[in-house]
């Protein structure tokens, strides 16, 4: 029996970027040998795919005006779903938009590579939807699996090879736990519907739900870079193409943490089995992070460090939200979901920028490399300094509100050692933020590179990231009220 229309009309994003990453493995074959060295320029591909995730954006209009369940309670359409989306689907236009010069320079395939980027999208459109478990399941296994072949698509590179192999392995092992997380909390409720649990919680057996719930943190602890789960982190982050580094550090994280924050807004059980792992987590997540931060010499590790103490940021409103009163819980979600739209538009622009400045085969990753890029390419690095400054959390940047409002939460919920060590981890960051731009300021190159001219997809996708960057800093009411709006649809 076909499914009924409003159902179909809820998924109406998912069914779009289905659609385009098929089309593109079609298309594929016949991107054809433009360039006059032989090699596939493919560009015109990526700008179907681009046409693809912009119309998916456009097609949350569909579950927009008519919010509910769908597919027998397996999905639910909110305001918080849509915002999660709205977080995935801007981080897959902007990869896409920002990946066509990297693709045609690498002389990498751009069919393949828009295909997964697609599939990786509907998988977390799914997990920012899902109200059952196995749903969430089927949803991060589809992102998954995309994202460990997109993190060895430069198959020259023994460094990606290595990268794709790590995080194959011990991605399969944390969704083992995952998914063993989820078969003792059915087996404890007799129920994996996130909002049937709690009802359930009453019969539960006493170890089966504590330790299902556990088993599913671990799982989701791994795919949000936390620790002690980072260790796959900055490998995969420094070895996978800059601009696939861009899509796995920014949209899986934020699909993952909303199914951790779904879980603790309408499980309450989960809220007291999690506390004081999700208090450890953030702890070791900021100190993890940084500090591991400040020894790096390589610019894309020492931004996979920095997304480890992000994940430990976010996690503090987390925290808050599985401590705090009923009435309390929608703010300190909010504080996450908004925390969560700033980082995405930080990150994804000093990913995407750092991929155009790293140069053919991505060899000038390091630090020193960037000096004198402030005289030569000034744009370039003001646009970079941008996004270092709102990650360090200076003031009139999206970075400063997110840990503003993620102080407030944890404020709020009586956390106050976790609030003063945020703000220590906050100076500990200043150093490795602030030392890169330094370089690209006040240091001479060691040796001259050729100036890296930025494609005008590419610098569009900048211009957004940095624009949105700014504006989340300085009119930040809008989102901030959505947010707020979001939050309460948990209830």
């Amino acid at each position: 029996m076909f499914p009924p229309h409003a159902d179909m009309a809820r998924l109406a994003p998912e069914i779009v970027l289905t659609v385009f990453g098929i089309l593109a493995m079609v298309l594929a074959p016949f991107a054809g040998t433009s360039r006059k060295d032989g090699r596939s320029s493919g560009g015109w591909l990526v700008g179907v795919s681009v046409i693809g995730a912009a119309l998916a954006i456009l097609a949350t209009i569909y579950p927009a005006r008519d919010p509910g369940d769908a597919f027998s309670g397996l999905l639910r359409v909110d305001d918080f779903s849509l915002f999660v989306h709205w977080i995935v689907l801007g981080a897959v236009l902007l990869v896409l938009l920002g990946s066509a010069s990297y693709l045609s320079r690498e002389d990498l395939p751009p069919g393949e590579f828009c295909a997964l980027v697609l599939f990786a999208a509907v998988g977390m459109c799914v997990m920012a939807s899902g109200e059952e478990l196995v749903t969430v399941f089927v949803g991060l296994e589809i992102s998954s699996i995309s994202s460990y072949i997109l993190v060895s698509y430069r198959r020259d590179s023994p460094l990606a090879d290595e990268a794709a192999m790590k995080y194959f392995l011990l991605g399969s092992f944390a969704t083992a736990f995952f998914l063993y997380g989820v078969a003792l909390v059915y087996g404890a409720t007799g129920t994996t519907h996130l909002d049937r649990i709690t009802s359930n919680a009453a019969i539960a057996a006493s170890h089966f739900l504590p330790l299902g719930l556990g088993l599913i943190l671990v799982g989701l602890g791994f795919k949000v870079a936390a620790a002690p789960f980072q260790i796959w982190t900055p490998d995969v982050y420094q070895g996978a193409p800059t601009p696939v580094t861009a899509l796995i550090s920014t949209g899986p994280k934020a699909a993952t943490f909303a199914v951790l924050l779904r879980i603790v807004g309408t499980t309450r059980p989960a809220s007291g089995v999690w506390f004081w792992a999700l208090w450890g987590m953030a702890v070791l997540s900021m100190f993890a992070g940084n500090l591991a931060a400040l020894l790096q010499s390589n610019v894309k590790r020492m931004l996979a460090y920095s997304s480890i103490a992000h994940a430990g940021y976010i996690l503090v409103a987390v925290a808050a939200a599985a401590s705090a009163s009923p009435d309390a819980i929608p703010g300190c979600i909010a504080a996450a979901v908004f925390y969560l739209a700033a980082y995405a538009l930080m990150k994804l622009g000093a990913f995407l920028l750092i991929a155009q400045l790293s140069g053919p085969g991505e060899r000038r990753q390091e630090i020193d490399d960037f000096a004198g890029v402030g005289s030569r390419q000034p744009v370039a690095a003001a646009c970079l300094s941008v996004f270092l400054l709102s990650l360090l959390g200076l003031p009139a940047t999206a970075g400063f509100l997110a840990k503003f409002y993620v102080f407030g939460a944890g404020l709020s919920s009586h956390l106050f050692w976790l609030v003063v060590l945020l703000a220590i981890n906050s100076v500990i960051a200043a150093y490795y933020y602030l030392r890169l731009i330094v370089v690209m300021y006040m240091r001479e190159p060691k040796q001259e590179w050729p100036l890296t001219r930025i494609a005008y997809a590419s610098s569009f996708a900048l211009l957004l990231a940095a624009a949105g960057t700014i504006y989340l800093g300085l009119f930040p009411g809008r989102v901030i009220d959505f947010a707020m709006r979001a939050a309460e649809s948990l209830r």
